[in-house]
């Protein structure tokens, strides 16, 4: 009987020990795996990703289209739908009370607290998220009743309007009876930024928060995000394809390429010291606007299928510094320095 006891405190012991987080770590996840099962074949949409946030710091995904960076967030909180299916990894989140949990093994019921309560995603398309019968208060007063019981509606429409005025909104008290057409592209994306915020999360979600809206509107969206992560301590995973938002807001980033995160490092390290020959020439493909341009740089090839991924590196059909070994076996992450490295076999030398 006592040794029972004993091995039912080791495997305890061995559970806590795998739900623990670094210091001031609110996410990781590790060795992320995501397929569709399409009548085309099997999409390995996200293959092994990792990566962690810390409480107040921004990273960043970054790389082309379909390379798997939404898939990789929806996938934090299981908005995976058929044919998708969450195969492998874990993802750990510490919660407002401190408890670390899986939110890969969550019930239900303890997942749908936590979305949109301490983790609120802002999704591309601010049109797309807002429900055209209903005003912008009855959306956040909606998304505070889904986590509050005891939510009464005037005490909302109250928070609701100083979330407005918060997101800079003119004349809240009049846009909060608004309905989504009767208001500006800049300030729907400013109402779906006020609704994620309106039950003061610890992490969000942004995918490519600035999409269609014009130069001054991103630069005004951009500084408020960077205010209100301030004033709330949250952790941010913004998604962009725009390099010079990244350079502007993140701390760290992460560039993936056909499922896989290619290369980690801080803003400074990728920007001035890239590794990977997917970042050079993705950095490289950047208009400088100080310079005389006469041809836009490009990419050569198109991303692979990713039902069919080529062996060894994703990269190495495209890379112009390919070796024969690129194509026969998979690159490790290899550390450069402190907080940086690249999974690229050129770098298995130096």
């Amino acid at each position: 009987m006592s040794i029972d006891l004993r091995r039912r405190r080791s495997v305890g012991d061995i559970v806590e020990k795998r739900l623990d987080l670094g210091e001031g770590e609110i996410l990781r996840v590790k060795d992320l795996v995501v397929k569709f099962y399409t009548y085309a074949g099997v999409v390995h949409a996200v293959s092994s990703v990792s990566f962690y946030v810390k409480e107040g710091e921004t990273i960043s995904l970054v790389g082309e289209t379909g390379c798997g960076k939404s898939v990789t967030t929806r996938a934090i909180t299981r908005l995976i739908e058929s044919p998708g299916r969450i195969e492998g990894g874990s993802v750990l989140f510490r919660r407002r009370s401190g408890q670390v949990v899986d939110l890969l093994k969550l019930d239900p019921e303890t997942l749908r607290q936590i979305r949109g309560n301490e983790i609120a995603y802002i999704f591309q398309d601010p049109t797309s998220s807002l429900d055209p019968l209903y005003t912008i208060g009855y959306h956040i007063h909606e998304t505070i009743k889904a986590h509050s019981k005891n939510a009464v509606k005037k005490e909302t429409l109250k928070k609701a309007i100083d979330l407005l005025r918060q997101v800079l909104i003119p004349s809240p008290e009049v846009r909060v009876k608004n309905y989504p057409h009767e208001m500006s592209g800049g300030m729907r994306q400013r109402s779906v930024i006020a609704i994620s915020l309106s039950n003061t999360p610890r992490l969000l979600i942004a995918d490519e928060p600035t999409t269609n809206l014009d130069v001054t509107i991103q630069a005004q969206i951009l500084d408020l995000m960077r205010k209100l992560q301030e004033r709330y301590r949250m952790g941010v995973i913004l998604i962009t394809h725009n390099l010079g938002v990244v350079a502007d807001v993140a701390d760290r980033v992460y560039v993936m390429y056909a499922g896989k995160i290619v290369e980690e490092g801080s803003v400074e390290q990728i920007f001035y010291n890239p590794q990977h020959p997917y970042t050079k020439l993705l950095l490289r493909a950047v208009p400088d606007p100080t310079k005389r341009i006469e041809k836009l740089e490009s990419i050569p090839g198109i991303v692979p299928s990713l039902i069919n991924p080529p062996p060894g590196c994703r990269f190495q059909p495209r890379c112009p510094f390919a070796i024969d070994k690129c194509s026969r076996v998979e690159p490790p992450m290899i550390e450069v320095e402190d907080g940086h490295g690249a999974a690229c076999w050129l770098l298995e030398k130096k």
